[in-house]
């Protein structure tokens, strides 16, 4: 029963793909310095979280450090995208639901007394539950160089993909949504 708490605990709490935000229990983002100007951004969803999502949040996160660390343009060197894929079965359950008829006469006449009686029913077991639930939790990690002036070849403009991002997502300039529901569902 224990299990049976934490698992709808953990649905809840986890019910909406994971939000625009720093890591934390339900998934966000992460990043790690290499270089003076190379990055390694991560973003982790959970499992209500699409993969372009998650590579959404993961370039907005890329423009955003740029943008921090006084770079207006960066280019992605590296990029991984995968699933952390896990399972759990959801716990068996039976119930039985019994209906009974009971008959009974009984007849008596001075001191002797004739009893008779018969009792009939059915029962139904139904047994719920048992699933196995398949929960796949999109990664994407960028490995990101930032440059002040514009570099040879394609890169993205750090302020216009994060406002970009922004408006696709419902988002304002601190990463909060806008409003309650909007982008985080």
């Amino acid at each position: 029963m224990k299990l049976y708490v934490l698992l709808i605990a953990a649905t809840v709490l986890t019910g909406c793909a994971t939000a625009y935000q720093p890591q934390g229990a339900t998934g966000g983002f992460s990043e790690m310095q290499l270089d003076e100007n190379v990055f390694q951004v991560t973003f982790k969803g959970n499992g209500y979280t699409d993969h372009d999502r998650a590579n959404d949040f993961a370039l907005l996160r890329s423009a955003e450090i740029a943008l921090e660390k006084g770079y207006k343009y960066f280019v992605i060197v590296d990029a991984q995208q995968y699933s952390k894929n896990s399972s759990f079965n959801t716990p068996t359950t039976a119930t039985t639901n019994i209906n009974a008829n009971t008959y009974g006469s009984a007849y008596g006449y001075g001191k002797s007394m004739n009893y008779s009686g018969n009792t009939s029913g059915t029962a139904t077991t139904t047994y719920s539950g048992g699933q196995t639930v398949n929960i796949s939790k999109p990664r994407t990690t960028n490995t990101i160089v930032c440059f002040k002036e514009k570099p040879d070849g394609f890169s993205y403009n750090a302020e216009f993909l994060a406002k970009s991002m922004k408006e696709k997502y419902g988002l304002n300039e601190l990463g909060k949504s806008n409003t309650s529901d909007k982008g985080s569902h």
